[in-house]
């Protein structure tokens, strides 16, 4: 599918279908003229109207908000997306900013669009090709076209971005192993030539004394992988920032084993991973002004004979010793390890980690919620506000020394759980603390998607399953930060 910007006015445009969004239950807007059907089924401008009859579909919209048309776009797309159709037009629906707007208008529909059928013996492929955008806008006003193409070509690569996530969140555990992650890195390397890739294997993780991410991995038969993505502007740096990425390609607890309902979705582990390699994709195409990074811890947690151990004692690659309590809390231990080679290896100027970390993120904020933590609050704020137009949901959750108690262990440095029931997103957060050196506390982001990374039912602009959570958040907060150092905003 594609997005097209048309310089016409919407009735001078042929089109299989007209979508018509009715923004704050206003029936009297100019692009509607349907009013006996109104009548006729009760339609109140609040919920979705489809008209076959007329080729036309009215969906209500709260206002004229990023995520409100992003949701509007991807409500009608679901609603007509099965019918014998090939092109969809839709008037021009601006707020505050045209770029915006129409990013968001067309990232509804892309995104809507996606589906995971792999496995399935029958598939239904939708027959539409075009969505055609016409500048004649709801509010008359005059359409800076420069902008709104913007909005629409980004949108094109921050869609394609997310589903090259989701498609690897989704796909299932005997197909993707830590080596499948790998191979995946490698091909988007060779694939922009501004993307480089490095894998690392098990014995340069031993040289590394990476002895948590090894602990992790010891019962699986599958090695593990530390995978480092960097992509290199073609134009000089703003700022070096290094993503890190939660890569558990299946994840059974080990030995403190899940139960067998939990277990399944646990292919969602590797959503982190997943996330930041999106995000590197995403940024070559958007030629954004930024040395990233992409730091991939990849591995299965497992059961078996040579499985790590509740008691044990695990020393990282920090030297910071690391009492086991619980084997289900293994994420956190891979990235005690990488998140410690990122800062030695890499020095960079803003370090984000993202994990689907703990299921108390999940209690506490909600399925569709991710938790941003750290020690600089005005750095979680800045993440939060300037991302908060990619439509991700975003809360920050604050450290406390009070917390930091509760990962106290008796014989040695940290536990790996906390002591309490109680406050475990950011109990997991504080963990993760442990391995930031001074010299990047300020620097710091732990994003915890548990939540939104993988949902059963559709929701949003995000079909069942994956929604490569992370990826638009940050892909629109690096663009924003890009955009004000442009104007002088540094």
């Amino acid at each position: 599918m594609f997005v097209e910007l048309i310089d016409k006015k919407v009735a001078d445009i042929v089109a299989d279908y007209e979508i018509i969004f009715i923004v704050d239950k206003d029936l009297g807007h100019r692009f509607v003229d349907d009013f006996a059907e109104f009548d006729f089924y009760s339609y109140k401008g609040d919920k979705i109207l489809n008209l076959p009859s007329k080729r036309k579909i009215y969906v209500g919209i709260k206002d004229l908000n990023p995520n409100s048309l992003r949701n509007a776009s991807a409500s009608a797309l679901n609603a007509i997306k099965d019918l014998n159709i090939n092109s969809i037009k839709i008037a021009s629906y601006s707020g505050d900013c045209t770029k915006i707007s129409f990013e968001a208008i067309a990232e509804g529909f892309l995104l809507a669009n996606y589906k995971f059928d792999r496995y399935k013996s029958e598939k239904k492929d939708s027959k539409i090709e075009k969505i055609l955008i016409s500048t004649e806008d709801y509010n008359s006003k005059k359409i800076a076209i420069n902008e709104a193409q913007i909005g629409i070509d980004h949108a094109h690569i921050i869609a394609e971005a997310t589903n090259f996530s989701r498609d690897i969140v989704n796909e299932i555990p005997e197909i993707y192993t830590p080596e499948k992650m790998a191979q995946d890195a490698k091909n988007l390397s060779l694939s922009y030539l501004n993307i480089e890739c490095v894998i690392h294997d098990e014995n340069y993780l031993k040289s590394q004394n990476m002895n948590a991410f090894l602990a992790v991995n010891r019962a699986s038969v599958h090695p593990p992988r530390l995978i480092h993505l960097k992509y290199t502007p073609k134009q000089k740096s703003i700022k070096k920032v290094v993503f890190v990425g939660k890569g558990l390609t299946y994840d059974s607890g080990g030995l403190s084993l899940k139960p067998a309902d939990y277990m399944v979705t646990m292919k969602s582990d590797k959503s982190g991973a997943a996330a930041a390699m999106g995000i590197i994709m995403g940024a070559a195409k958007m030629e954004l002004p930024f040395e990233i990074h992409a730091v991939l811890g990849a591995t299965e947690n497992m059961i078996g004979g040579d499985a790590y151990k509740p008691d044990d004692v695990l020393i990282t690659r920090s030297g910071v010793t690391v009492e086991v309590k619980n084997t289900d809390a293994e994420g956190r231990l891979v990235l005690a390890d990488c998140l410690d080679w990122a800062q030695s290896e890499l020095e960079p100027e803003l370090l984000i980690d993202m994990a689907t970390l703990t299921g108390a993120c999940v209690v506490g904020l909600g399925e569709y919620t991710s938790g941003v933590m750290g020690n600089n609050y005005e750095l979680q704020s800045e993440f939060k506000n300037l991302a908060s137009k990619s439509g991700e949901y975003l809360t920050v959750l604050e450290f406390n020394e009070h917390l930091k108690e509760l990962i106290k262990s008796d014989i040695a440095d940290i536990s790996n759980i906390s002591s309490s029931r109680y406050g475990g997103a950011i109990t997991a957060g504080i963990f993760l603390d442990k391995f930031i050196k001074d010299e990047y506390k300020d620097k710091w982001l732990h994003l915890d998607i548990a939540g939104p990374a993988y949902v059963s039912k559709a929701w949003g602009c995000n079909p069942a399953g994956a929604s490569g959570a992370g990826v638009r958040a940050c892909l629109y907060y690096l663009a924003k930060v890009a955009r004000n150092y442009e104007k002088g905003e540094k």
